[in-house]
């Protein structure tokens, strides 16, 4: 028995060893300290309607770095707050002459038609592409990007939806570069994506 558990904890601490060492050397050749998602399959395909009425692909709206977050417009807090910060570091980077897209993907296609999402994202940014679709197209993009959300049975009108909140950096040809949490402000959320602006672009 004392064997086992020596062997299992050898394997344990030699996976943890691992794992430090990978992270260590990842960090080292990455300048814009990023080691979170290094080989990730966050993204991919996707079909929605934008906030013109037009169906659209992944390929159609993520045409140069772009900001991709999943919200809806009934959200209390955590959406408007999210989408502010997103469209204020689309503006700083502009600043600094850098160009990206902000999208903003809504996980609540019962409330969320064209016209709301339309009228909610250009109250953030001029450019900010609203999206919507079918519950299908929405569940399809939300898997696409690894996003989690559900929507409380408890109002059948003013319902709140559980729903994750990070932010994705995406580019056209290389996909997600980086991730960023509700902590990040828009100052950090625009420096770290100029510095992968530089690297990808």
């Amino acid at each position: 028995m004392k064997a086992v558990i020596f062997g299992t904890t050898t394997l344990a601490v030699a996976a943890a060893l691992g794992l430090y060492v990978w992270q260590s050397q990842n960090a080292s050749y990455d300048p814009c300290g990023n080691t979170a998602v290094a080989g990730s399959t966050i993204g991919g395909p996707f079909e929605l309607v934008s906030e013109t009425g037009e169906t659209v692909t992944d390929t159609d709206v993520i045409t140069k770095p772009t900001l991709v977050y999943f919200g809806y417009t009934f959200c209390p807090d955590v959406c408007p707050i999210d989408s502010a910060r997103n469209a204020y570091a689309a503006e700083l980077l502009a600043e600094d002459g850098l160009d990206i897209g902000t999208v903003f993907i809504s996980i609540d296609p019962q409330r969320d038609t064209i016209e709301v999402v339309r009228d909610y994202t250009d109250n953030f940014h001029d450019d900010m592409i609203g999206l919507t679709g079918t519950p299908e197209q929405v569940k399809a993009a939300s898997q696409a990007y690894k996003t989690y959300y559900r929507a409380q049975d408890d109002d059948p009108e003013y319902y709140l939806v559980d729903h994750s909140t990070q932010t994705y950096l995406m580019f056209p040809e290389t996909g997600l570069a980086t991730f960023f949490k509700r902590e990040s402000t828009a100052e950090e959320v625009a420096s770290i994506s100029a510095c992968f602006m530089e690297q990808l672009s």
